[in-house]
């Protein structure tokens, strides 16, 4: 039923009586993170306290990453447990020689959970080469598959395995999120041909990066932000334990270069986090 609007009988307060105004509200304050390992040992002894400070920091959103099956599972319970928190599920490079039947079925439930928001992180890494290149092409292969087939968007792990990566992306039909993103221009020119994600990390800030023109390049409405917690922090915070918080930092860093502001940078992102992964990322820490 609509009602009147509400009109107050009180006479307006004189000026030295006026209401006190409320605080500017500080610029970027709904960042999403979009790729944290919230589950990983390094956060159980303080991870109410992770997220309490990354609220303060602006933070609005993280997303949980699972990298086994039983990451993936503490990923989709820290998300059941509280708003502002999605997951993802998935079996890294690193872990691909244990998949199997068992675990592609497993991973398929995980996926139909609504917290589950993504199939990740999987990928090729050539660089530790824990599991061997035959057998992470063949459990990345099935994975992208997988989340072609219940369209869900796949986070892509890539570490100097880029022609393999380029190769296979090519054929990607499911929307495709290219994690802590440093890799060559194959992978880049790959990723710009099917409308992929690109996600910068703490590692733009290091010394050594050397990346800041395909950084720039980036489509405005493929840019997202994240820290790869509790890897990867940026500097001011190096050698610390990452954390959400850090986030903003990072969200300052693409700012500058890109000569834009920390405003449009973090609301730029969070839309396009929000359209990538769906309407759960509107909830907030």
């Amino acid at each position: 039923m609509l009602r009147a609007p509400f009109r107050s009988t009180r006479r307006p307060p004189r000026a030295a009586e006026a209401a006190p105004r409320s605080a500017p509200k500080r610029p970027c304050d709904v960042l999403v993170d979009a790729h944290c390992h919230l589950g990983d040992a390094a956060f159980d002894p303080d991870r109410d306290a992770v997220l309490t400070r990354a609220r303060e920091a602006g933070v609005g959103h993280v997303v949980v990453i699972g990298a086994t099956l039983p990451e993936s599972e503490r990923a989709a319970a820290l998300a059941r447990a509280r708003p502002g928190l999605s997951a993802t599920a998935g079996v890294h490079p690193h872990e691909a020689r244990h998949w199997s039947a068992a675990a592609a079925a497993r991973l398929r439930d995980l996926l139909a959970l609504p917290e589950v928001v993504a199939l990740g992180e999987t990928g090729l890494d050539y660089h530790y080469d824990h599991s061997p290149r035959d057998t992470q092409r063949h459990a990345f292969e099935a994975q992208l598959a997988l989340a072609s087939e219940l369209r869900k968007p796949v986070v892509v792990h890539a570490r100097e395995a880029d022609d393999d990566v380029a190769a296979m992306l090519r054929g990607a039909a499911t929307p495709v999120v290219l994690h802590s993103f440093s890799s060559g221009p194959s992978v880049f020119e790959a990723g710009l041909a099917i409308a992929a994600y690109f996600s910068f990390s703490g590692m733009i800030t290091f010394k050594n990066w050397t990346m800041t023109d395909r950084l720039t390049a980036c489509p405005p409405d493929r840019l997202l932000v994240e820290t790869d917690g509790p890897y990867l922090a940026p500097v001011p915070h190096r050698g610390k334990r990452n954390e959400p918080a850090y986030v903003r930092a990072v969200a300052e860093a693409v700012a500058r270069a890109r000569g834009e502001s920390l405003d449009t940078i973090g609301q730029r992102t969070t839309d396009n986090a929000r359209r990538l992964f769906g309407a759960r990322l509107a909830t907030t820490l």
